[in-house]
């Protein structure tokens, strides 16, 4: 670790939240994961300054934010980490107009509750999905019919060049668990949402709905990913999954749930290893067997050899 590179970060963000070898697992919903060289926590205020402190250093930086959509390698992550947990989690409602401005690191759920608090609709599917705003913007998160692409109205990323801009909807690109967040490199630092005025009893009773469908329909009761394959056009991949006959199927710690065959579980002491040979075996058997490619949701990241 560079000492100069180091005094010059905690010039920029406390070394509170500065942390060297930090485990990965405790920061994905996988709990799975190396150790991150440095794991840093800052504010929406400081990434500019951090990012660019990086380059100039040539440390390289992953982003991430409630890491529920992560399978991080054995061994770890090289470099900066930057997570965007408290200190970018801030969330402003405009009630005349119905528009919410939201951190990057701002829980969907909570984004839904106080939506839901103030009469507001069209946040109800994302309130049990365990990721934040900025996330949820990148793979244009979505659930039960709803997605973050018929709710926001624009995005403010930091570009690679170091310049701060702000991207309409259009401009985002959003589609199937897509944007164009990750091919332009940008980082998601803020979003403004708009949302319809409700009933505050059927925004509950939708919230409920979806929760109640969730507990019984997922195995929330393991560590995992969420969703681990996205949906192939005209299938549904836990089906094709369940149809080849890898229901409970292992490797190691790793297994395809009984309960959901889309999710990928952690039953305790799982590998990435194990997760991602686990995930290639489905991918080909379901290939073999349907002829049907299914890819995965979840994103990999860090070194797993």
């Amino acid at each position: 670790m560079n000492r100069e590179f180091y005094d010059r970060l905690t010039t920029i963000v406390s070394s509170e939240n500065i942390a060297f070898e930090e485990p990965m697992k405790k920061h994905t919903t996988f709990r799975i994961g190396g150790i991150a060289d440095i794991y840093v926590t800052p504010s929406i205020a400081q990434v500019p300054q951090i990012i660019a402190l990086a380059k100039e250093y040539k440390v390289p930086v992953t982003i991430i934010g409630n890491g529920s959509n992560l399978l991080v390698g054995d061994k770890g992550i090289r470099g900066l980490v930057l997570s965007f947990a408290k200190p970018a989690d801030y969330l402003e409602i405009d009630e005349a107009t119905g528009r919410l401005y939201v951190g990057a690191g701002t829980m969907l759920s909570r984004v839904a509750q106080e939506a839901a608090r103030h009469q507001l609709t069209g946040m109800e599917f994302a309130a049990g999905i365990p990721g934040s705003i900025g996330g949820a913007i990148v793979m244009n998160a979505g659930a039960y019919g709803g997605e973050i692409k018929d709710i926001i109205v624009s995005a403010k990323v930091l570009a690679q060049d170091g310049n701060v801009i702000e991207l309409s909807r259009e401009e985002l690109d959003l589609s199937y668990r897509h944007s164009c967040i990750p091919e332009h490199g940008y980082i998601v630092l803020e979003a403004v949402l708009a949302l319809a005025k409700g009933e505050k009893a059927q925004i509950r009773a939708k919230m409920d709905e979806f929760k109640n469908a969730r507990l019984e329909k997922q195995p929330l009761e393991y560590p995992s990913a969420g969703s681990t394959f996205k949906r192939p056009e005209g299938y549904f991949a836990g089906k094709l999954i369940d149809d080849a006959g890898l229901r409970g199927y292992r490797v190691g710690g790793a297994q395809v749930s009984t309960k959901h065959c889309g999710f990928v579980i952690n039953t305790g002491d799982a590998t990435a290893k194990e997760v991602l040979q686990l995930i290639q075996d489905v991918q080909k058997k379901v290939y073999d067997t349907f002829s049907v490619h299914i890819e995965p949701e979840v994103k990999m990241m860090g070194e797993f050899e």
